[in-house]
């Protein structure tokens, strides 16, 4: 294992944020591919916790095994893109095999976010319910769609006698949205079941 990587468990509250893509340059740094369009928070904090690529990507990989964490020397925003280089790579041969490593950073190390505006993963779980207090279902995942994001529901749906579950979709926005208390890791929506 390079001296660039430090064996190190992930923390109980890591996020994963994006991956390392191709080499970028001759002196070891990497585009860096994040799973959001908004990447502040892989600027917040110099110490990333990597994993080597999943199992079917990492044919090869041999830079590190486990999770190790590592320190960025430097990071920016280039062209369309993120690129970064970790303290102790100073060659391309050495960015190179980093392809496809998984970066992960613990919540904690997140950008506070302005009054009504909240990261993703912090939505993913909660319970929304409508201003009649029905259950409309767990929050699954978001869906970006321009300028606004849609909440994507799962809920338990009985037909036949035989349950599944259905998906439901609420834009978030504040027509519809009339709380997020993500202490109560609750949603109030003004949705109808069945709309």
């Amino acid at each position: 294992m390079s001296a660039a990587f430090q064996a190190s468990a992930l923390p109980a509250d890591a996020i994963e944020l994006g991956r390392v893509g191709e080499a970028w340059g001759i002196k070891g740094w990497v585009r860096i591919q994040p799973h959001s369009a908004d990447t502040e928070a892989l600027f917040a904090t110099k110490d990333w916790y990597l994993q080597p690529p999943e199992p079917r990507f990492a044919r090869g990989f041999s830079a590190f095994q486990g999770s190790v964490l590592s320190r960025v020397a430097d990071i920016k925003v280039h062209a369309d893109g993120v690129v970064a280089r970790f303290e102790g790579m100073d060659d391309r041969n050495a960015a190179e095999a980093l392809k496809g490593v998984r970066i992960h950073l613990p919540r904690s190390a997140f950008p506070a976010t302005p009054e009504g505006e909240y990261y993703w993963v912090d939505l993913i779980g909660l319970q929304v319910f409508n201003r009649e207090g029905v259950d409309l279902g767990v929050v699954r995942d978001l869906m970006p769609t321009g300028p606004t994001s849609v909440l994507v529901l799962e809920y338990p749906l009985v037909q036949d006698g035989v349950e599944t579950l259905a998906e439901r979709l609420i834009p978030f926005v504040s027509a519809y949205i009339d709380d997020v208390d993500r202490v109560a890791r609750r949603i109030t929506a003004d949705w109808g079941v069945d709309y």
